[in-house]
C-alpha cells in the first residue's frame, strides 16, 4: 500500500474521526508510536511527536516535514526528549511488544497529569469460534506476542497506573450503540487516563525495591515508605 492510499485510508476512517473528534486529538500533542508514514501523525495536534524503527519512514518524514524521530517503543525512558504529552497514540502496537506493562509505566514519564492514553489492538472474542471468521483472524497474527480480551486490555491498562475510561471499537460517536456491537468488534481502544498518584502495592515493592532490574519502573511512582 502506497503512503497516499494510506493517508487517504486513515482519513476515511470512521473509527479514527470518532475518536479524534471526542478526544480533540487535532488540538493536542500527541505522541504517536509507531507512527508508520504519518498517516495519523498529520491530523494531531501542534507539538505532536513520531517516533518509529523503520529508517524508511524516518527518511520519508524528513522529506515532508513531519516530526518524526527513530526511537523504540520498548524502550521509551532512552527517548531523546524533555517534552510531555497531552495525549499518547498506539493503534496496533501493543499486541508486538514484548513488555506491555514496562511500556505502560514509561508513557507515564512521558504524559502531563491529565494526558489521556489511546491504545488500539485486535482482540480475541468472547466467543472465541468467532476465530474463524476472517475478520478477527487478525489477532492470532504470526508476530503478534500478545493476545488482549476486552477484559484483559482494561486490566493490563489499569495495573500500570492510568485510570481507564472506556474500552470500545469507537464504530460509532454514540457510547450505547458502541457498547452494544463492542462484543462482535474485531478491534477494541482502550482510553485511560494518567494516574499521577499511581504507587505499587506494597507487597510488589517488597519484591523489587532490592532488585536494580526493576529500579526505573520504581522511579516513575512515588514509593511507599
Amino acid at each position: 500500500m502506497s503512503v497516499e492510499q494510506r493517508n487517504s485510508r486513515v482519513k476515511m476512517s470512521r473509527t479514527f474521526k470518532n475518536l479524534r473528534d471526542i478526544y480533540r486529538l487535532s488540538e493536542k500533542s500527541v505522541l504517536d508510536i509507531g507512527c508508520g508514514f504519518g498517516e495519523y501523525l498529520r491530523l494531531f495536534g501542534r507539538g505532536s511527536l513520531g517516533i518509529t524503527t523503520t529508517q524508511e519512514e524516518v527518511v520519508y518524514a524528513k522529506e515532508n516535514n513531519l516530526p518524526v524521530v527513530f526511537a523504540n517503543a520498548e524502550k521509551l525512558d532512552t527517548l531523546d526528549t524533555d517534552q510531555t504529552f497531552e495525549a499518547i497514540w498506539a493503534n496496533n502496537l501493543f499486541e508486538h511488544l514484548l513488555s506491555p506493562h514496562a511500556f505502560l509505566m514509561k508513557l507515564k514519564a512521558l504524559s502531563r497529569p491529565e494526558t489521556v492514553a489511546i491504545i488500539g489492538v485486535p482482540v480475541v472474542p468472547k466467543i472465541v469460534s468467532f476465530l474463524r471468521v476472517k475478520g478477527f483472524r487478525g489477532a492470532l497474527a504470526t508476530n503478534h506476542v500478545n493476545f488482549f480480551t476486552h477484559a484483559t486490555l482494561r486490566l493490563t491498562t489499569e495495573r500500570a497506573g492510568w485510570i481507564v475510561k472506556e474500552v470500545r471499537p469507537f464504530l460509532f460517536k454514540n457510547k450505547i450503540l458502541d457498547v452494544l456491537v463492542r462484543p462482535f468488534a474485531p478491534h477494541l481502544y482502550v482510553v485511560a487516563l494518567n494516574n499521577p498518584a499511581f504507587v505499587y502495592p506494597g507487597k510488589k515493592l517488597k519484591e523489587w525495591i532490592s532488585d536494580p532490574h526493576y529500579q526505573d519502573l520504581l522511579k516513575i511512582t512515588k514509593q511507599k515508605s
